[in-house]
């Protein structure tokens, strides 16, 4: 018996598990409020890869919403307009950054109303089938612009 136990540790030894809690990281999560009735908003956040392989986020999931799927911003012709895109690019080294007017997470026929202060559970999947939970918090828009008003360097500005 004591034979097999150390085989199977020595086996789980050698298994590689996926590279994902080391080399992704998610930060600055956050779901858009949107006014009673509206049924769709944004999620937004930076996931930095400090590995030394290109990723790609290619699906999120929430119960939060009956449909949850990646988005970005595109010009056509003088005319924004928004567009499903099948993955999200994390370069090796970088990060991908997750904000209004560019890519982001489109929450779709949301199931209840959001509340500011609520956060939303959101499952992103990557390209090699690792995934992670993060609870992203409910935020008014006014809130999000004071808070990126307080991340610049006001120093640097010339009056």
């Amino acid at each position: 018996m004591t034979f097999r136990i150390r085989n199977l540790v020595a086996l789980l030894a050698t298994v590689s598990l996926p590279a994902f809690a080391a080399d992704l990281g998610v930060v600055d999560a956050y779901v858009r409020m949107v006014p009673t009735g509206t049924p769709t908003t944004g999620a937004f956040m930076t996931i930095k890869n400090s590995g030394s392989t290109d990723r790609k986020l290619v699906k999120a999931d929430s119960p939060a919403a009956k449909t949850v799927e990646l988005h970005n911003h595109i010009n056509d012709n003088g005319v924004m307009k928004m567009r499903q895109v099948k993955e999200i690019a994390v370069k090796a080294g970088g990060q991908a950054e997750l904000k209004p007017g560019s890519y982001h997470v489109m929450l779709i026929d949301l199931k209840a109303p959001l509340k500011e202060g609520e956060s939303v559970p959101l499952t992103l999947t990557f390209d090699d089938g690792s995934s992670q939970t993060i609870d992203a918090p409910v935020k008014k828009p006014q809130a999000m612009m004071q808070q990126m008003d307080h991340k610049m360097d006001h120093g640097k500005m010339k009056h």
